[in-house]
């Protein structure tokens, strides 16, 4: 099962066996029912037992927690009635009254999605860390204090990194003036680093690096076929990290030939055609990659124990690099936006208008399409332009 399940090794095989025959030692040692103590805290106490049996630290027992996990997952799929593994970890709510009651205005009364409010409270964070250090809290937040972080943010960060501080900062004051809790309106004089707009280019890939990437995934395992399934996608359609990992099985209509996709930016629904290539290798992973008992809808999944959703940019970050490794492509970049940017390039360079393009990418400016016209080297090689006298 674990080898059809998970693609496991026969060398892993052997160390899960090892650890629930250590495990189901000490079930009977203790008297203990096995199924009873297959959860996250039965676990962590074999693993004090065992540590302190051998004179060793639990540091040293990851594999125990994974090789026992998987050992839930298989009388999960046999049927077997079992406690939960664990309680689902939910992420903490900001720990002071004014944080929460800017998580809640950002969220109901400006439409911010979770992903950039739980960016601006880390902002928020960083300029309440600077005015404790003085021995300040918000209600003494003044225009030197603001000065003095944002130059402090600019000694440790990228400019744009801190143009975004800078725009946090200026909405937190702007909700501390609105709300009563402070008098003076200090957000219209918070100054930030200028950028330029489209100062530096996107970074994209030419489209032949594009197309060698989807052929150096290996799509004889089953992470293969997730791995080629998301590439595929966000490289025929430009989706960006957010919008692939969010799809779930519902929004696949296979007979209306659609795909129904949600832009976590901006809150929007659209529609997509289910092109015939795309279809083929989503209906490959869905039958032969992605597990099954899977705890949730969305189409791509982890691919260890639980088989949860991809839920950062990061994981889709770390899959195009190791494929791109393995194509041999070297680029200075290589970010979850990266096929996005490459398909914008190329929907220039085979002609698109730039205005469709823009309804496609779902820009809210349509003058943002210009930062592609930077990197659509192909079409402005073939423009020809007079020879000054």
């Amino acid at each position: 099962m674990w080898r059809a399940d998970r693609c496991v090794r026969a060398s892993s095989r052997q160390q899960y066996l090892y650890w629930i025959a250590r495990f189901r030692r000490y079930c009977n040692a203790l008297g203990l029912d096995e199924t009873d103590e297959l959860t996250r805290d039965g676990i962590r106490r074999f693993q004090v037992w065992y540590a302190h049996s051998r004179g060793i630290t639990t540091a040293n027992l990851a594999l125990a927690s994974s090789s026992l996990r998987s050992l839930h997952r298989v009388y999960e799929i046999v049927g077997t009635p079992l406690p939960p593994w664990g309680a689902v970890e939910r992420r903490p709510s900001p720990v002071t009254a004014v944080l929460r009651d800017y998580a809640v205005h950002l969220g109901q009364h400006r439409g911010n999605p979770e992903i950039t409010v739980r960016k601006k409270l880390c902002h928020v964070g960083k300029l309440l860390e600077h005015l404790s250090r003085s021995g300040k809290s918000w209600r003494q937040l003044s225009l030197p204090d603001i000065d003095a972080f944002l130059i402090e943010c600019a000694r440790r960060f990228a400019r744009s990194t801190t143009a975004d501080i800078a725009s946090t900062v200026r909405s937190f004051a702007r909700f501390l003036l609105a709300s009563g809790r402070i008098r003076a309106d200090l957000a219209d004089a918070v100054i930030s680093p200028v950028q330029p707009r489209f100062e530096r280019p996107r970074r994209a890939l030419p489209w032949e690096d594009v197309q060698r990437l989807l052929r150096a995934v290996d799509t004889s395992t089953a992470r293969g076929l997730r791995d080629h399934a998301l590439l595929s996608m966000m490289s025929t359609y430009g989706l960006g990290a957010g919008e692939v990992i969010g799809l779930q099985l519902q929004h696949i209509d296979w007979n209306a030939g659609t795909l129904q996709m949600f832009r976590p930016k901006t809150g929007v629904s659209f529609l997509l055609p289910l092109l015939p290539p795309v279809a083929k290798v989503l209906a490959r992973y869905l039958r032969h990659g992605r597990p099954a008992h899977t705890p949730t809808r969305h189409v791509f999944v982890q691919m260890k124990v639980p088989f949860g959703a991809l839920v950062a940019s990061s994981a889709v970050r770390h899959i195009l690099i190791k494929h791109a490794a393995l194509a041999g492509i070297q680029a200075p970049y290589l970010g979850s936006h990266v096929l996005r940017h490459s398909n914008a390039a190329r929907q220039l360079d085979i002609g698109t208008k730039a205005r469709v393009l823009s309804d496609l990418l779902g820009h809210r400016d349509p003058e943002s399409v210009s930062a592609y016209v930077r990197i659509a080297t192909q079409s402005l090689r073939e423009v020809s332009l007079p020879v000054p006298r």
